[in-house]
């Protein structure tokens, strides 16, 4: 394991991507600033803080439960992300440039999770 969640590829690519949302959210109208705009600012920034917040835990079931929180905000982040575009405040397209981002911490995710599992099967074999 890391010594800091601040080494973990996937910490680094869910902090960027909680940026990269502020960014995206800044445009989307004085109305949803406490609606769509907050939601969505907290999705993003819950997966980077769990991950952080995970990897600081005593045991690796803690640290998998916290990812799968992380999990859970991301997939959150990315459906209001697509209504977001069901309401014209996001274009197609600029879904299209984030998506790949959002598939990518999810894919980092499920790989952590999964040699997470990997390795407590081998410990306790």
């Amino acid at each position: 394991m890391s010594h800091s969640y601040k080494d973990l590829i996937v910490w680094q690519r869910a902090r960027a991507l909680a940026s990269a949302i502020y960014q995206i959210t800044e445009s989307f109208p004085r109305s949803e600033v406490y609606g769509l705009t907050s939601q969505l600012r907290r999705a993003a920034v819950s997966v980077v803080s769990n991950i952080a917040e995970g990897q600081g835990r005593l045991t690796k079931g803690e640290f998998q439960q916290f990812l799968g929180h992380a999990r859970g905000s991301l997939l959150e982040m990315e459906t209001q992300l697509l209504i977001a575009v069901d309401l014209t405040y996001l274009s197609h397209e600029e879904f299209r440039q984030v998506e790949p981002r959002i598939a990518e911490v999810r894919r980092l995710l499920n790989g952590l999770l999964e040699s997470l599992r990997v390795r407590g099967k081998a410990v306790g074999a």
